[in-house]
């Protein structure tokens, strides 16, 4: 007599699965953990052998060197003469053991450890801890210049005080970016393409887009569709962040910006805060990301008040340490204006 095959019920079986999952992760983490630990102890043990030879400038060098040849043909090419160089710099970027945590992973603190100003440190190690960057993910932000693009629009200790969760972000600038950095779609600066190109480039690339708009965005409407009366319109990303606890409407234009883009995207704006928002949320935020600006038509186009029409100006490649300085020079000098 054939027996009848049990049915489990599908919430055990998935708390099985959770329990197996959840006890794999915390296996990897505790290994590389323990990565991280072992080179931490290797660069206090090397500090302590070099600061006995302090009287000779070279010999730290010559310290490393010696001591790869004798380990790494034993150990491998994790014990080289730059990695034990970088266990070095870790001890000394990270002298307190409680400061090592548990939730980074020994290729997030290589590039940590490169990072020669406090404050910039301290907040990309409080943006991968609250949005659980990956090293890939914190390696692209540390090259696209986040910090640094923030700091355009920004200070320092607001900048600072937001990453840390001290306080909520109050004005869309503590949070949009400009520029915008869409080096990981791949598309060279001067092919020739539309703004729905651009547009679908976004959507299949979605999980970048929102990692590179930042914190608290999560995706609503491709080509939402406003009907005003006889007429419609579509606008072409629509957004909400958390944090502002408001909607953010994102019109492509793959052209210097113009003050018909601009009044274009107040329109959608305004249908916006008529129409979907609730009486507890912000006003909505409209954004032109657009190819190339002039930031005085921007200006004039706007009310003297405006807090919700921002224009960001993309960039399809990552910009260079000269670029910043140059655009974080513009963005003081912009502040400083309007500032009198």
């Amino acid at each position: 007599m054939n027996k009848q095959p049990i049915v489990l019920q599908t919430e055990f079986v998935s708390d099985i699965r959770n329990i197996i999952a959840t006890a794999k992760i915390n296996a990897v983490r505790s290994v590389d953990f323990q990565r991280v630990m072992m080179y931490w102890k290797l660069g206090e043990r090397i500090l302590v052998e070099e600061q006995e030879g302090k009287d000779r400038a070279e010999y730290g060098s010559y310290l490393l060197r010696n001591l790869a040849k004798q380990i790494e043909p034993e150990f491998g090419n994790g014990f080289s003469y730059r990695q034990l160089a970088r266990a070095r710099q870790f001890y000394r970027t990270y002298p307190i053991v409680s400061a090592v945590r548990t939730q980074f992973q020994w290729s997030q603190y290589k590039l940590f450890i490169h990072i020669d100003d406090p404050d910039k440190r301290e907040y990309y190690e409080q943006e991968s801890l609250h949005n659980h960057w990956t090293g890939r993910e914190l390696e692209r932000q540390i090259n696209s210049k986040l910090y640094e693009r923030l700091l355009l629009s920004n200070d320092k200790k607001s900048v600072l005080e937001v990453a840390r969760r001290e306080r909520i972000p109050e004005n869309p600038m503590e949070i949009i970016k400009d520029p915008v950095c869409l080096d990981f779609l791949e598309l060279k600066p001067n092919s020739a393409y539309y703004e729905k190109d651009l547009e679908s480039a976004l959507i299949s690339n979605l999980q970048a887009f929102l990692l590179e708009l930042g914190n608290g965005f999560s995706f609503v409407a491709r080509q939402k569709r406003l009907q005003i009366e006889d007429d419609e319109f579509f606008a072409d990303l629509v957004f909400y962040n958390r944090l502002l606890r408001c909607f953010v409407i994102i019109d492509i234009k793959t052209h210097k910006v113009t003050h018909q883009d601009i009044g274009q995207l107040q329109m959608y704006v305004n249908y916006y805060d008529r129409e979907e928002k609730l009486p507890e949320e912000n006003p909505t935020i409209g954004i032109l990301l657009c190819a190339d600006k002039n930031n005085a038509l921007v200006k004039y186009s706007l009310p003297a008040d405006n807090k919700t029409i921002l224009a960001s100006k993309y960039q399809l490649y990552l910009p260079s340490e000269n670029e910043l300085l140059k655009e974080l020079k513009r963005g003081l000098k912009n502040l400083e204006t309007i500032n009198k």
